[in-house]
């Protein structure tokens, strides 16, 4: 785990004005964010482009990909408030009222700001700062981080930064199971002795995170390989999806463009291993379910996926311990 302590300063204007301190300590959750229903997506969409709305053409795309998940039900957002509970109840059984959880989203509502607006107003002065993403980006968990740690001195809160978990112990151990349960689910549907590939992937970044020596990419193929080994599985490969819509390239190859190559060297089945998510977001349940599932059938191979992370107790132990080895850094 990768943590970085920074102290904001309590400046005398700032004590006057805050709230008498509170002991305990903040832990505020960030993750990207989702609409909160169907009549949301415009205003989401706006802020992800950065305050510039969307063509009619770029909405009813992503109108109609959510559609295509939910029905017009909008359980996405329930998704990220039971993780943030989840972590909440394994900090409390691990340190009875120690810490109070907040939450963060990138391009929802409770922003990163008011997530530490809400510490502050509850006279919170030490915070730590996880992401619901185990691997570390400049431009994914360290904007995170910077727009909380920008928030946290304004408001005068010591705030220490998680950087990343993405090979810690209790992690690997639930993507190992995740993976062995898929991978036997896969060999009953294609049959003894079919080739078999898995498939890990992630959110892709504009290409010019190499140039920067970003981790992102090493991460998550460290994460990879100890789960593919844990897991017994020899026959694997990094791939990667989602990218943007931009002029600049991404990484990739896509999956969807490995899963045909796949195909056309005579694999019967690929599994679907998308360990840079830890929920059921868009780009699991459309991009993998519904767009490479539909691949898949076209190729005439069978493709399954593992199941998201969620509130596993393993993974909710996997953020505790890294909530509790940061304040033990930064704090204690």
């Amino acid at each position: 785990m990768r943590t970085r302590s920074r102290q904001s300063p309590l400046s005398v204007e700032n004590r006057r004005r805050s709230p008498v301190a509170n002991p305990k300590i903040g832990v505020l959750v960030m993750s990207y964010g989702t609409p909160e229903s169907m009549d949301g997506i415009e205003e989401y969409y706006t802020h992800i482009r950065r305050g510039h709305a969307p063509t009619p053409e770029q909405l009813a795309e992503l109108t109609a990909r959510y559609d295509a998940v939910v029905g017009g039900v909008f359980p996405l957002r329930e998704n990220t408030n039971r993780q943030a509970e989840g972590l909440q109840a394994a900090l409390d059984a691990a340190a009875p009222g120690r810490y109070a959880v907040y939450q963060g989203l990138k391009h929802a509502r409770p922003y990163i700001e008011d997530g530490v607006d809400a510490m502050a107003a509850d006279g919170v002065k030490r915070a730590v700062g996880i992401v619901l993403a185990p691997h570390f980006s400049t431009m994914s968990v360290g904007s995170y981080m910077k727009r909380a740690q920008e928030k946290a001195e304004e408001a005068g809160i010591a705030f220490q930064e998680i950087e990343s978990y993405h090979l810690h112990p209790k992690l690997i151990e639930a993507l190992v199971k995740r993976v062995k349960d898929a991978y036997a689910e896969l060999e009953q549907k294609t049959g003894s002795g079919q080739q078999l590939k898995v498939l890990f992937s992630a959110h892709s970044l504009p290409v010019r995170i190499r140039e920067i020596g970003d981790p992102y990419e090493q991460q998550l193929l460290d994460t990879s390989s100890v789960v593919a080994e844990g897991a017994g599985v020899t026959d694997w490969q990094f791939t990667w999806q989602s990218a943007g819509r931009t002029r600049e390239p991404w990484l990739g190859p896509d999956i969807l463009d490995t899963m045909k190559e796949v195909a056309e060297a005579g694999y019967k089945g690929v599994l679907s291993a998308p360990i840079g998510f830890v929920s059921e977001h868009l780009e699991v349940l459309y991009d993998i379910d519904i767009e490479a599932q539909a691949a898949a059938k076209e190729l005439g191979i069978e493709l399954v996926r593992i199941d998201m992370l969620g509130t596993d107790p393993l993974y909710m132990e996997t953020l505790a311990d890294s909530v509790e080895q940061a304040t033990r850094t930064a704090f204690i």
